[in-house]
């Protein structure tokens, strides 16, 4: 059994991604400020900001019962990072660059320091520039990949994109292998149901290129993560493979985007927000689209 700290366990998507983990068979404790409703996954309440909290949040027994028989800490195998502010808008800019920053780099310094060689680390389609833009902004081109040089105007994506650097630096010291996961927007089971008013207004998910990434899905692609090693400092997309509209992929491009550039064939339904290289690298394969769970 692999033992794995996940922060932000509480939140929209870390609930679901961490249960994932759980149904693989890892032992988790989960790290946040507010407790997890869940009776396999320890909640440890936790200030990431605070470096001191973090080494020892790291070196505590992950065990579920303050009365368990044996309450020694043990070795842990791999850490994923969710916790953040998530979005704009929440708090003042320079408070969510302080939380996403701090927090992140405590994390990634005190598990390479503490030895553990598997990091996973969220960051965000964010990075891309356009979601969070002050003014009207396009991409280079579609579809958006990791090679893209990413250059945004906001705080919250600037954070990501730091944590990144911060995430390349100690893997380039240390031989660990750190995973960015630039995540597409998080949809959890019941939100299906809000698809259909979305298909009504195609262009209210134009900013996101209707990027969106089941949470049970990123889950799946954390514990790729997790399995797959050697592979030093990567950044991932965390996409699926299609839209969010019923619309075709061109349809959109040519009525939302139709001055950016394409680079390739797209299918018919393709996404903009390119896993290629999570499926080629991680052999991460989407289980769970929308159209599954929409009428059409």
């Amino acid at each position: 059994m692999k033992r794995v700290i996940f922060t932000g366990g509480s939140g929209k998507a870390g609930r679901h991604a961490l249960q994932v983990l759980l149904d693989r068979g890892y032992q988790v404790m989960n790290l946040d400020l507010k407790p997890l409703d869940n009776p396999k996954a320890r909640t440890l309440i936790t200030d990431l900001t605070d470096s001191g909290q973090v080494f020892n949040a790291l070196t505590s027994y992950m065990g579920l019962h303050e009365f368990d028989p044996d309450m020694r800490a043990q070795k842990v195998d791999a850490i994923v990072h969710f916790a953040a502010v998530p979005r704009v808008m929440i708090v003042p800019d320079n408070e969510l660059y302080r939380i996403n920053v701090m927090s992140t780099y405590n994390i990634i310094e005190a598990a390479v320091k503490l030895g553990i060689k598997k990091i996973v680390i969220a960051s965000s389609e964010t990075t891309y520039g356009v979601v969070f833009a002050e003014t009207p902004r396009e991409p280079d081109y579609f579809p958006l990949d990791e090679e893209y040089d990413v250059n945004p105007m906001d705080s919250y994506a600037l954070s990501k994109i730091v944590n990144e650097r911060t995430a390349r630096a100690f893997a380039t010291r240390s031989g660990a292998d750190i995973y960015a996961l630039r995540i597409g927007n998080v949809i959890e089971p019941h939100e299906y149901a809000l698809f259909p008013k979305w298909f009504q207004d195609p262009g209210f998910r134009k900013k996101i290129a209707w990027s969106y990434v089941d949470a049970r899905d990123l889950g799946e692609l954390c514990h790729r993560c997790i399995e797959t090693s050697g592979l030093g400092f990567q950044v991932f997309n965390a996409s699926s493979g299609d839209t969010s509209s019923d619309l075709p992929t061109a349809e959109l491009l040519k009525r939302f985007y139709p001055k950016v550039p394409v680079k390739g064939k797209l299918s018919e339904f393709e996404t903009l927000l390119s896993n290629k290289k999570a499926r080629e690298m991680l052999g991460f394969e989407q289980k769970h689209s929308w159209r599954k769970y929409v009428k059409a």
